[in-house]
């Protein structure tokens, strides 16, 4: 009779439109790759390789360098403010790229952008701990980046599509900064950065997300503390160890594999960036699994290994696919072989932001930038390693190449064991989680 009435679903909502975010960013960040290559493009403007290399890389510079101050202003000013501002920002210097007439332009406008997604993920994860359960906090990571991975592949098809469809490469890119404003209101008007602020939640959902969590915001003289906290803590230092080794290793399929299956596997060049993205679809299916499998091991195992399990044998997987990788003929086993690898580094994906959670407290934004620019600087010197590597490994360099990415796996994997969820990198939160 006096029963409870079922809880509301906000929180799906609260994700749902985070995965939303989370395919605009990458479809805003993905774009430019195939802009360069179309024919209005070098029409406009007529830049030399060299040039478009230092704008596509612009991007990941900035995005690095600002992961940890814009994780900050989230963890200060709340999520729903920081990433509204953040969609907004991205969205305009995407828009505005669209309006550039030569190098200088296209290289603000895009060091611009990387300085606007850097807060993204990082808020993500702090939003993450205060609207999901603790019980299906990787299956939320692994959503919202889901979302990421689905913009990053239908980007270049979509990309080209706006090209032809409207007539120029100028058009995709405000199409594209339009899509971005739409979303923003929607996330606006669905996001709260607390639970208990949003207006349609019931009592029963906030009793099934947890007890209300009263923390002050993160200051900035807090923020310097919080940073030697970091400086000062093996798991973070093991965390950030692995998202840049196994970034060494994804990288290669994203920059360096489509090169490789027109030279060495003889396959045409437009079947090869089909089948690149077969390969980036099995990290999709990865990020779902991964979910899965991280919430499943932490009941298991406690909190502690429950973490560290699904990262520690995603990177043995994928250090055992590219061993193989050398010694493989056929394009399709290759093909397989890189799947797996796609699939293991985005299986681990929600573990590692659910570690972030667990031990950021009120610095969960701050720290997950800490990773991710970690990761990010990973990423730019995977680029270079592999051209270096096959220059000194002469007729043995593919081999050479598939090994060092594989030993890189293997490192990560043995790194990861050092870390510990159970830790709270901020004393006083330590102090009020075992209270």
């Amino acid at each position: 009779m006096n029963a409870s009435p079922p809880a509301t679903n906000i929180r799906h909502r609260v994700i749902g439109v985070s995965m939303l975010m989370s395919f605009i960013l990458y479809l805003d960040r993905i774009c430019m790759g195939e802009i360069v290559k179309s024919a209005s493009f070098h029409q406009d403007l007529g830049l030399t390789k060299v040039q478009i290399g230092r704008i596509l890389g612009s991007f990941f510079f900035t995005y690095a360098m600002c992961q940890v101050p814009a994780g900050w202003a989230s963890d200060r000013f709340g999520s729903r403010m920081m990433l509204t501002f953040y969609i907004i920002a991205w969205s305009i210097f995407t828009a505005m790229t669209g309006f550039t007439t030569g190098f200088v332009g296209l290289l603000a406008a895009r060091l611009l952008c990387g300085v606007a997604e850097a807060g993204a993920y990082p808020t993500c994860m702090a939003m993450i701990r205060k609207w999901i359960p603790f019980h299906a906090r990787a299956r939320a990571s692994g959503s919202i980046a889901l979302g990421g991975r689905i913009g990053g592949t239908l980007a270049p098809f979509l990309t080209i599509w706006m090209i032809v469809t409207f007539g120029g490469w100028r058009y995709s890119l405000w199409v594209d900064g339009c899509a971005g404003f739409f979303i923003a209101v929607i996330f606006w008007q669905v996001v709260r950065s607390d639970p208990k602020e949003h207006p349609k939640i019931n009592a029963s959902e906030l009793a099934l997300i947890g007890p209300p969590q009263v923390e002050k915001p993160l200051s900035g003289p807090e923020l310097k503390r919080a940073l030697w906290s970091f400086a000062r803590s093996r798991s973070l230092w093991c965390n950030a160890a692995n998202q840049m080794l196994s970034n060494v290793g994804w990288v290669f399929l994203v920059t360096w594999l489509p090169t490789y299956l027109v030279e060495e596997m003889h396959v045409e060049e437009v079947k090869g960036g089909q089948l690149v993205t077969f390969v980036l679809a099995f990290g999709m299916v990865g990020q779902v699994a991964g979910g899965w499998y991280c919430d499943w091991a932490t009941r298991r195992l406690g909190l502690r290994w429950g973490r560290v399990l699904p990262m520690s044998s995603s990177m043995f997987l994928c250090a055992a696919a590219y061993i193989l990788c050398p010694y493989v003929h056929s394009a399709w086993v290759l093909i397989f072989c890189c799947a797996a690898v796609s699939f293991g580094t985005d299986m681990a994906n929600p573990a590692t932001w659910a570690f972030i959670g667990d031990v950021g407290g009120r610095a969960t934004a701050a720290a997950g930038g800490w990773g991710n620019m970690w990761g990010n600087l990973g990423a730019s010197a995977s680029a270079m390693l592999v051209p270096w590597l096959l220059k000194v490994g002469g007729g043995s360099g593919k081999t050479l190449v598939f090994f060092t990415l594989a030993g890189a796996f293997i490192l990560a994997g043995l790194i990861v064991l050092g870390m510990d969820a159970t830790k709270m990198l901020l004393p006083e939160d330590a102090t009020k989680q075992n209270e």
